[in-house]
């Protein structure tokens, strides 16, 4: 799921990702991923997100520079994008892009949630890109 833009569904989802870890399990969760590191990789990610001074980042000015085929995979209820996401990505690259948008229920992990058809996506997409 690509960020080039920050969006307020993706400010408010880190919020409640960091209420969650605070209070819920998802700390727990995070540990078998990041082990020893869990709290410095949430709270790096959580607060460069919230600060501030980040509300204003945007790289769709670079995806210009992108010079080779894109496979764009985005879950249908990403609580933390939507597709403006994608649809900058494919307004703005400088290289063919091709999506893969999984239905819901399909979040922020359209790999677990749909590993067969993200292997398939892939698969297709660099069949094709080999035989350019």
């Amino acid at each position: 799921a690509p960020h080039v833009l920050v969006e307020e569904v993706t400010l408010a989802s880190i919020r409640r990702a960091g209420d969650a870890f605070r209070a819920g399990d998802l700390r727990r969760r995070l540990e078998r991923h990041h082990g020893a590191n869990v709290d410095v990789a949430f709270w790096g990610f959580h607060d460069v997100w919230l600060d501030p001074g980040f509300a204003s980042w945007n790289i769709e000015a670079l995806l210009e520079r992108i010079r080779v085929p894109l496979l764009v995979v985005q879950g249908e209820d990403d609580p933390y994008g939507t597709m403006s996401q994608v649809d900058a990505i494919r307004a703005g690259a400088g290289a063919p892009v091709e999506t893969s948008i999984l239905p819901a229920p399909c979040g922020h992990a359209p790999h677990a949630a749909h590993p067969a058809a993200v292997l398939d996506a892939m698969t297709s997409f660099l069949r094709r890109i080999e035989l350019r």
